[in-house]
């Protein structure tokens, strides 16, 4: 157990706990709190919780969804692609996670799977797409003539 785990006590006076007569019968008095989880901001701190949780249950869907979120939001493009290729695989008729692995593709600048992850997605009953066309996550594909035709300004 690190110093971090354990809890720190700082006693009310210098006789505190030592059985001798105090204010406050000898109980300790808690140290103010440090960060609960150390020095992670807490993006890092979502991930490695729901890290945790994935390795419990492999193939928990909302696990799977939020973690991709997250890592994409980190900036770990290839996980995100990595969890979202998992959720297709255990969603394959979903829209929503082909769309998610479109944005993914798109973010790790694989163009071409993100343009068929994006026509399976549309296929699959996908129609948003004006959020599609604003999406900043496919940026990178706007200029494509396949990105342009899905949104029908060929």
């Amino acid at each position: 157990m690190s110093g971090l785990d354990a809890p720190r006590f700082v006693p009310d006076e210098p006789n505190a706990g030592s059985g001798k007569p105090g204010r406050r019968s000898g109980r300790p008095k808690a140290a103010p709190a440090l960060p609960w989880f150390g020095g992670l901001n807490q993006l890092d701190f979502d991930i490695g919780f729901f890290e945790r949780l994935l390795a419990r249950k492999t193939d928990s869907i909302d696990v799977l969804r939020v973690l991709a979120e997250l890592v994409s939001r980190k900036g770990d493009v290839g996980r995100a692609v990595d969890l979202d290729a998992r959720l297709v695989d255990l969603l394959p008729e979903d829209f929503l996670a082909r769309y998610n692995l479109a944005c993914s593709l798109a973010l790790a600048g694989r163009a071409d799977e993100a343009i068929d992850s994006l026509s399976r997605a549309i296929l699959l009953g996908y129609d948003d797409l004006s959020h599609m066309e604003s999406d900043p996550d496919l940026e990178s594909l706007h200029g494509h003539p396949d990105f342009q035709a899905l949104l029908g300004e060929e």
